[in-house]
């Protein structure tokens, strides 16, 4: 039994880690080894309490996410490592992984998946069921259609981990301190924090909050609420199998998914977990404090029918005794995501909770923590698990609702495209009754409803999901071709707004964005935003509305995590920006009639000489006030029409009557991403990130190097060097799937080419159509092969965008 820790606190450290999980002791350890030697952990009690002790600790490379495989891939490798450096053993086995199919989707994911290994070089690979056979004996493989083998995949030993971490960050120089609960946490003046411990206060210069099972109630202290809520969670070992004694090794881990539930050696036995349907949360209003090393009683009647399933593919599971049964607790997010990254609202405050398979992501988790906060960004784009993606709006029914869904549908395919009802509505605008009478089928887009696609009469009221072509590609196909023929009304009420006023409000923007900003009322431009590594963090449209006083649009689902690089800009005086995304909604009215269609509705004068391309001005539409841009996200003639949220149903039905008698009508955000890839045009967060270089992104000529902007050295000094990859449109011989984004790209040598940003099918050019990163010297014409589904596709490069190469639509 550990004995107790005395040890006086420090007065100061450059950053607090509070939580002595495995998740804070690699963060504390990678901080130390980015240079940060005055860096503390306080643990409430013992390294390992809460839900590390009790984890199966599996560990495995591969995901649908191509950076959290490479931050799997990053910790599976680092364990020897630590094992090396420390001394201390990590209990590490790895006898591989099969991946089991028995279906065609679950085929599908498996072999794009084992295509992103062959790309990145893992070793993920297809075995015949002779192999998978001889792999593992005990398996029944009867109806399964495909098998992969990773065969760095296996389990280590949770405290073993732990421990490795801590030796290893103390050896650099790191303190741990258990027995050291925080009680309170202060922001000072100059950024730092006052953490207030039984043993006195410090001051630190970061706090990481990694308090696992009790970080709700480590970010209440400092005034912050996280989406989070535990679950119990359940797996059984075994008493000895014979078959297993009887080898002399170790025998591979089964995922087989579609039977939802995951199996794994333990001993002389087999350990089974499962992620039932009839799940149970715990502790909602808060993780009691003395709770540590307990766990609760065993129910194993709530995972009988996955039971079941494990015993069907592996007999010898029915056949051996259970010798033990964990049931513990773990704290998910809504997504099942990591809750990752600086808290925009606090400085220097950071975040990392909700981990769930944390044994395969620690490493990572901890390297890429530690970037953020010695270097100031993580050399991986993370948004999918940045905190920045869930707002207020993620309230506690929410979280409960989405986290219910995960759990009971934890190895369910998460499709492309798809959408999970689970917690909806949270955020909706007036126009949504309107839009549903019309057939709207809706999306979720930071907490706000917004129209994928409507259903005309005949057409599915309700979408269905799969790797290939669903059964809204037809009506989102109708609603493309009606917008390129005629014209299109595309709400864009998600799209983030932001009013910057005062008389230092260009300076500010000057100093912020990497373009010249328009002086002269009514121009618009639009300018990157560069990320601490010289790389798009954003893109944003400026406009000009009078000397003191722009509107800034940019992505609705970054808004928060663009906050962090607006307050990164200090205000001249008399100067403010707000976000007006919640009081302000919006239609773009566009295609060849859409002058037809606006016309009436307007006394403002539309032709090209009264409202030019790129221009912006306030007009009335049908009585509507309105801040009018002339632009289109689709490449054809348009209006972005920006109104009070109040206006917004009054505005619609004027639009949507003008429309009717033209042929036009409502269109989706579907359709929106297939003419958007038809022109060529870049979206961020898929197309657009960090990690891209604005050379890459072809937004190069809007980056000004000659003026003072947030990052410039940064991005100068990239800039300076030759591109790595290149941003194409390219057209895929595709027939039942299209890309959707991070299929891998092969040359006709079979050697990687590039990767697919995002793609669709391009109904008014009649193709299927991506935006890929390719390497810099392959040419338009180029024969390719893109892994659609796993199965390679023939691919050829264009030299320019299908649609409208010259934009001479967007100045009709």
């Amino acid at each position: 039994m550990a004995t107790t820790d005395t040890q006086p606190l420090p007065e100061r450290a450059q950053a607090v880690v509070i939580g002595g999980g495995l998740i804070g002791c690699s963060i504390l350890y990678h901080l130390a080894k980015l240079g940060w030697r005055d860096v503390v952990l306080l643990e409430r009690s013992e390294l390992t309490s809460g839900s590390t002790w009790h984890a199966a600790a599996n560990i495995h490379g591969l995901h649908d996410s191509t950076n959290i495989s490479r931050l799997q891939h990053y910790t599976m490798g680092l364990y020897r490592e630590l094992e090396a450096e420390t001394g201390q053993g990590c209990g590490i086995f790895q006898p591989g992984s099969l991946y089991l199919a028995q279906t065609e989707a679950r085929e599908h994911q498996l072999r794009l998946q084992a295509a992103k290994a062959r790309y990145y070089g893992m070793n993920f690979h297809e075995v015949s069921r002779v192999e998978a056979e001889a792999l593992h004996p005990l398996v029944d493989f009867s109806g399964v259609r495909c098998i992969m083998f990773e065969p760095q995949g296996g389990n280590v030993d949770p405290s073993g981990v732990t421990m490795a971490y801590a030796a290893g960050a103390r050896a650099r120089g790191a303190r741990i301190l258990r027995d050291c609960p925080v009680t309170a946490t202060r922001p000072e003046a100059d950024g730092s924090w006052t953490v207030e411990t039984p043993r006195g206060s410090l001051r630190a210069g970061w706090v990481v909050n990694a308090a696992g099972l009790w970080a709700r109630e480590v970010a209440a202290m400092a005034g912050l609420r996280l989406p989070l809520v535990p679950t119990e969670h359940q797996y059984f070992v075994t008493e000895t199998i014979p078959e297993i004694a009887a080898l002399d090794r170790r025998l591979p881990s089964v995922a087989d998914r579609d039977g939802e539930y995951y199996l794994r050696q333990e001993g002389k036995g087999l350990l089974v977990g499962a992620y039932e349907r009839d799940m149970r949360f715990w502790a909602e209003d808060g993780t009691p404090q003395g709770f540590g090393h307990e766990l609760f009683p065993d129910d194993l009647e709530r995972i009988e029918p996955n039971m079941l399933r494990a015993i069907a593919r592996v007999p010898a599971v029915g056949r051996a005794g259970i010798k033990r049964v964990i049931n513990g607790p773990m704290i998910w997010s809504p997504d099942s995501a990591a809750l990752f990254g600086p808290v925009p609202e606090l400085r220097n405050y950071f975040c990392c909770c909700g981990i769930i398979p944390g044994f395969s992501q620690s490493g990572g988790l901890g390297l890429l923590a530690a970037e953020w906060m010695v270097e100031g960004e993580p050399h991986l784009d993370m948004f999918a698990w940045d905190l920045a993606r869930f707002g207020a709006w993620a309230d506690a029914a929410f979280t409960r609702a989405r986290v219910r869904d995960q759990y009971a549908n934890r190895f369910k395919i998460h499709f492309p495209n798809e959408e999970r009802d689970a917690g909806r509505p949270v955020r909706t605008r007036p126009a949504h009754a309107m839009q549903s009478a019309l057939g709207g089928v809706f999306g979720l887009n930071y907490g706000w409803e917004h129209p994928l696609w409507f259903s005309a009469p005949g057409e599915p009221e309700a979408e269905t999901h799969g790797f290939e072509r669903q059964n809204w590609w037809a009506p989102v196909g109708r609603e493309a071709r009606m917008l390129r023929d005629r014209a299109g009304i595309i709400d864009i009420s998600n799209f983030a707004r932001y009013r910057i006023t005062g008389r230092g409000a260009r300076d500010w923007l000057e100093a912020l964005l990497a373009n010249r900003i328009p002086e002269t009322p009514g121009r618009i431009c639009l300018a990157p935003l560069i990320g601490r590594r010289g790389g798009i963090a954003g893109d944003l449209t400026v406009a000009c509305l009078a000397e003191d006083d722009y509107l800034m649009v940019g992505s609705g689902m970054a808004e928060r995590y663009h906050k962090r690089f607006f307050d990164a800009v200090p205000l001249p005086p008399g100067t403010s920006w707000q976000s007006v995304t919640d009081t302000m909604a919006g239609f773009n009215v566009a295609g060849p009639l859409a002058r037809a269609l606006l016309g009436p509705l307007t006394d403002a004068d539309l032709s090209n000489a009264g409202f030019a391309f790129a221009r912006a001005r306030r007009i009335a539409v049908a009585g509507v006030p309105c801040i009018a841009l002339r632009l289109s996200f689709t490449g054809d003639l348009g209006w972005e029409l920006h109104c009070a949220e109040g206006d917004q149903m009054r505005l619609y039905a004027a639009l949507l009557e003008a429309g009717h008698a033209l042929g036009a009508g409502p269109v989706g955000s579907r359709a929106l991403m297939s003419l958007r890839i038809e022109k060529g045009y870049g979206s961020w967060g898929r197309d657009y990130s960090p990690e891209y270089w604005p050379q890459e992104t072809g937004l190069a000529p809007l980056v000004r190097l000659g003026k003072p902007f947030l990052n410039r050295d940064a991005c100068a000094e990239v800039m300076a060097r030759p591109a790595r990859e290149v941003l194409r449109p390219i057209e895929i011989a595709a027939t039942i799937a299209d890309a959707s984004g991070s299929e891998p790209i092969f040359d006709a040598a079979g050697r990687p080419a590039g990767r697919v940003s995002s793609g669709a099918y391009g109904y008014h050019v009649g193709a299927s159509l991506a935006l890929a990163y390719l390497r810099p010297e392959i040419a338009a014409g180029t024969a390719l092969e893109v892994m659609i589904l796993g199965r390679a596709h023939g691919a050829r490069v264009l030299a320019a965008p299908a649609f409208d190469p010259e934009g001479r639509r967007l100045r009709l």
